[in-house]
């Protein structure tokens, strides 16, 4: 029975038609040229419906690349050698037809070196079944061979790589490498260190194990001033070939450029055959010089010859070489050793170079806070001890000077207590025992000194005082108020013309400092005053005496030296007359003002007559009765006057000569008022 008739025939005609057209609008999009199709025009629609379904499958494999637009026609299956059409899409080979053709597209483009390499993005869809018509083992990027399946799916696809990135440089051969040196060696011939060290460089990564290229460029590195670089390469090279003796003496030269002579000769004595006496001196005469200087700052008293020795030493440095740290400490020892202003300012300035190395440098610490000790500000001190306490707990010399400067603070504060409530000698016990703490310590102790003069001056020492002032000048030449002290001492010992002659000596020193200009002129005033007669010196009393110890020391100088009771001594009436003198001034408040002010009060010869002892001295007649009593008989002195202001004086003077007089004591002489 005919179950097909002619009439639903042509659906299936259409439906042919409309596949081919597809298959035509998709050559049209395609950039590839489409081949006509051989198929006849009578084949059936079974046998055309597996070749649509392959073509779509084929298309959502191939998408995205220039060859999947291509149409295909129905494969010929009944070719035994080739299951598949050779016409069909490049992807429908069997696997090992495929893997020839990418061998074969490999090596063309391999031909062609203009051409770009592509990475193409892996395919998202499952991997396809093998065996299976229209199927492959894996995604090839174009112009990869891909590599053989072994029916577990698909590669990973390779790294995508940068296409503009350069390939990595191949590391440079040995040949190069002594290119490279060659070049160093040129450069440093010319004295060109900097491009010498490059090459060198160059030839060192190259050749890291190289011994000799270490060697060079460290000597490239001494020339060019690097030391601490050149010991470094200069070290591996040694530890690469122990026994060179090129590379060990230089190493041995590197070590004294950089002050450490001891390792020096250490690396001199494995050179064999041993180096030259002109080769190891250097190094020794270092070593000689830094242990005189150590010797100085140990035994000596003064730092002049350890910063001699290490002035020699720092000679043999290397030119541009930093100065060893310990022979930094051991300059600013030797500057402390010294005292001087100008020795603790470079004291300072050592310690601030090594602090702005390193700010934790308890050493350098201690050098500033001594420096500061030095100087007198012990506060500062204090914080720097301290703070090298905090960085390195253990360091001895921190504890050291952290107690001796509180404990001078403590009795140095306990003397300026006593001084200043007029416990003079208390307060000079405890300046006394202050001086025993740091018997080095000139800028201290010569305060310490000062203030032990003052309390001397207040207590009328003026020789210990005077003593006390030249040691603490001697200790700091610089000392103003020690001298000031000094000076003031001279004038109150009597000796204003010594005393003038310091002050002017400081004012020549600063004469910007106004206070000196003005104790000269009091100092000169004084002077002034110690060449007249001294009133408190006639009466034998302190210039603080009240009036009843100036009344007192009246009477008894006028009894001892009367004339009447000193008739063989021929001064006794000049004595008697100052005795006069000295009681009219410093009993009247008033007069005794001026005196002391230093103003002349009187002319020697005003008040007097033409002998005798004329003159205005208002003494108190009951002083004189009291003195003489009925003693003195009548009479007066001769000379032309006598004591005038009592009455009618004493007559009978003209020709000289003593007359007695009447009961009356002084006949016709004083007249009391």
């Amino acid at each position: 029975m005919n179950f097909f008739s002619k009439s639903p025939k042509k659906p299936s005609k259409k439906t042919s038609d409309s596949d081919n057209d597809d298959t035509a609008s998709a050559s049209s999009r395609s950039r590839s040229p489409t081949k006509k199709s051989t198929t006849p025009a009578s084949s059936s629609s079974s046998s055309s419906k597996p070749s649509k379904a392959s073509r779509e499958e084929n298309y959502k494999h191939g998408q995205g690349s220039s060859r999947s637009s291509r149409s295909f026609v129905k494969p010929n299956t009944k070719t035994p050698r080739h299951p598949f059409d050779p016409n069909t899409h490049p992807l429908n080979l069997p696997p090992d037809q495929l893997r020839k053709l990418s061998a074969r597209a490999s090596s063309n483009m391999a031909s062609d070196p203009e051409r770009m390499d592509i990475d193409s993005e892996a395919p998202t869809s499952p991997p396809p079944q093998t065996n299976m018509p229209g199927t492959f083992d894996s995604p090839k990027t174009n112009g990869t061979p891909a590599p053989p399946s072994n029916g577990e799916g698909p590669v990973p696809p390779p790294h995508k790589s940068n296409p503009t990135s350069p390939a990595a440089a191949s590391p440079p051969t040995a040949e190069e490498a002594e290119a490279f040196k060659a070049a160093g060696n040129k450069f440093y011939k010319a004295k060109e260190y900097k491009k010498a060290i490059e090459e060198y460089t160059k030839a060192v990564e190259a050749q890291p194990s190289s011994a000799t290229y270490l060697s060079n460029r460290a000597a490239a590195y001494i020339s060019n001033g690097q030391y601490i670089n050149a010991l470094e390469d200069c070290t591996r090279a040694d530890e690469l070939d122990p026994n060179n003796a090129k590379i060990l003496l230089r190493l041995a030269r590197i070590y004294t450029s950089l002050g450490r002579a001891q390792d020096a000769l250490d690396t001199y004595a494995r050179i064999q055959p041993p180096a030259s006496a002109k080769d190891i001196a250097p190094a020794k005469a270092m070593l000689q010089h830094i242990g005189v200087a150590e010797d100085a700052l140990k035994n000596g008293t003064t730092g002049s010859m350890a910063l001699h020795a290490l002035d020699q030493a720092e000679k043999l440095l290397g030119l541009g070489a930093q100065k060893p740290r310990k022979w930094q400490l051991m300059r600013g020892e030797a500057y402390l050793k010294m005292g001087n202003v100008n020795a603790l300012g470079d004291a300072q300035n050592v310690a601030m170079s090594l602090l702005r190395n390193n700010s934790a440098d308890p050493e350098a610490l201690v050098l500033r806070g001594r420096a500061l000790y030095a100087q007198g500000d012990n506060d500062k001190a204090i914080q720097h001890f301290r703070q090298a306490l905090n960085y390195d707990p253990d360091f001895r010399n921190a504890v050291k000077y952290l107690r001796m400067v509180q404990k001078l603070d403590r009795m140095k504060a306990d003397g300026n207590a006593d001084y200043k409530a007029g416990r003079w000698q208390a307060a000079i016990d405890k300046y006394s025992d202050a001086l025993e703490v740091d018997p080095f310590n000139k800028g201290t102790n010569s305060k310490l000194l000062q203030n032990r003069a003052l309390c001397k001056n207040k207590l009328k020492d003026y020789t210990g005082a005077i003593e006390d002032c030249e040691r603490a000048i001697a200790l700091d030449p610089t000392y103003t108020k020690a001298k000031k002290t000094k000076a003031n001492a001279l004038g109150q010992s009597g000796n204003w013309e010594a005393a003038v002659r310091e002050l002017k000596e400081l004012q020549e020193q600063d004469p910007s400092d106004g206070s000196i200009a003005k104790e000269v002129r009091n100092a000169e005033l004084e002077l002034k005053k110690s060449k007249r007669k001294d009133y408190y010196k006639i009466l034998n009393i302190e210039k603080d005496a009240d009036e009843n110890q100036i009344k007192k020391a009246y009477r008894k100088a006028a009894i001892i030296h009367h004339p009447d009771k000193n008739r063989d001594d021929e001064q006794a009436e000049e004595r008697f007359k100052d005795i006069g003198e000295a009681y009219e001034t410093l009993s009247d408040p008033e007069k005794r003002a001026r005196y002391d002010s230093g103003e002349d009060l009187m002319d020697p010869m005003e008040g007097f007559g033409g002998g005798g002892m004329g003159g205005g001295m208002n003494i108190d007649p009951e002083i004189l009765m009291q003195m003489f009593g009925a003693q003195m008989g009548g009479g007066g002195r001769g000379g032309g006057g006598g004591f005038h202001s009592f009455g009618g004086g004493m007559p009978g003077g003209g020709g000289g000569g003593r007359q007695r007089g009447g009961p009356q004591g002084f006949p016709g002489g004083f007249s009391f008022q």
